[in-house]
């Protein structure tokens, strides 16, 4: 693992720092990354080298601002360039999407907390913000214990990330609204059993194994609620940050696997009857169809984290969005993740008997879109959430629709 007191100092004046600069490196790993993909599964993680490739990218600094170093990327601009990076494998994708959230957190600590912790834009974060761990109050900090299972990109991270209620004297805090208080814990992976759990039907390469932290101190500094920025204002301060640039994934599985498709439609020749798969009609419809659908919801997917970002960056404040605004990005990134899914099935059934040998990328794309979809975003209570936000009544998952408290 890659730590902080190891890193080359000199690292980051090399990295890209532009959102030009990174897709152009990500865009150029395509080729390595493809050839690994094999490797990358069956290692059930990220490989340290690859790891580094990342990093040397620019892939997790994305979320950082110019004041810590970072290139100021916006949610477009980030969904872009993790489009690029799972377009050449999913599993690297989905861990640069995890841990570029480095520089998204960053928002919610103070400054001098940003600097101490993240001596560079290039520091990883992984695990899960959920509040499955119990925080106890104690002076300067917390004592933190839990379990937490699904941490994406915690066997190669530098902090690991993990939600908490809190308690003072033995009694749960809650907040204004009366609901359980809740914040984000950040720690050193040394202070963290790592639970090798994952043996996954997809995203094999993700390592997003189980873990466990048992009465760990955790200082104040090092915790955050997203309701509370501490450091900036702004777009990437609202509490969605994290949701926005999440479909860029399955955006990228969904291309991958439409384009060798077409490679291979135009060369493929029916051997009973010797027409061409090009001059097929069932092959034309179903590419033109898939074709249709995925740029249908690329642009839906854009257009409205742009729109967003245009209102937020003019100076309105999260809760003034209109109830439309703020659903409007988070249902249509569960559509990329249901769209890409029904692509890449009809894809795969076009290909028939081709497609169910490994190591088939049909096979891959298709396992790794099966277990993309079982993640809370692209579940049903995102639906009911925002369907709930609109008529004013209870969200079930009220953080999909930026309700931090």
């Amino acid at each position: 693992m890659t730590t902080l007191e190891t890193r080359p100092q000199d690292h980051e004046c090399t990295v890209p720092n532009t959102a030009e600069d990174i897709l152009t490196a990500v865009r150029a790993l395509t080729p390595e990354l493809r050839e690994r993909s094999v490797e990358i599964e069956q290692n059930r993680r990220l490989p340290a080298d690859v790891v580094e490739l990342l990093r040397g990218a620019g892939v997790f600094r994305m979320g950082f601002p110019r004041q810590f170093g970072g290139p100021d990327l916006t949610s477009v601009e980030q969904t872009r360039v993790l489009e690029a990076l799972a377009y050449a494998d999913t599993s690297a994708g989905w861990c640069g999407m995890i841990g570029m959230d480095s520089g998204l957190y960053s928002a919610y600590l103070s400054p001098s907390a940003v600097r101490e912790m993240f001596p560079t834009p290039d520091v990883i974060t992984g695990g899960l913000i959920n509040p499955n761990g119990r925080a106890e109050r104690v002076p300067g900090g917390y004592r933190l214990t839990g379990h937490w299972n699904l941490g994406s990109g915690i066997t190669h991270a530098d902090w690991v990330s993990a939600g908490a209620h809190t308690y003072t004297d033995g009694e749960q805090d809650r907040n204004a609204n009366g609901n359980p208080n809740w914040r984000v814990m950040l720690v050193r992976p040394s202070e963290v059993k790592m639970i090798d759990t994952w043996h996954a039907t997809g995203l094999a390469g993700s390592g997003s194994i189980d873990y466990e932290i048992d009465d760990v101190f955790v200082p104040e500094e090092h915790t955050f609620s997203f309701g509370t920025p501490l450091s900036r204002t702004g777009p990437l301060a609202a509490p969605d940050s994290l949701m926005r640039k999440m479909p860029g994934v399955p955006l990228g599985a969904a291309r991958a696997a439409l384009d060798h498709v077409r490679e291979v439609a135009r060369t493929k020749v029916n051997r009973m009857t010797g027409e061409r798969w090009a001059d097929d009609y069932r092959v034309q419809f179903t590419l033109g169809e898939c074709e249709m659908d995925f740029l249908t919801m690329r642009h839906a997917v854009y257009g409205s984290v742009e729109e967003k970002w245009r209102k937020l960056e003019a100076g309105s404040a999260y809760d003034e969005l209109s109830p439309h605004d703020r659903v409007a990005t988070v249902l249509l990134a569960l559509e990329a993740f249901r769209g890409a899914l029904s692509i890449v099935r009809r894809l795969y059934d076009l290909l028939a008997t081709t497609s169910i040998y490994k190591p088939s990328p049909m096979d891959r794309w298709l396992r790794d879109l099966n277990t993309m979809c079982q993640h809370v975003m692209a579940q049903d209570v995102i639906i009911q959430s925002a369907g709930a936000y609109l008529l004013g009544g209870r969200p079930q998952f009220p953080f999909a629709v930026g309700i931090t408290e």
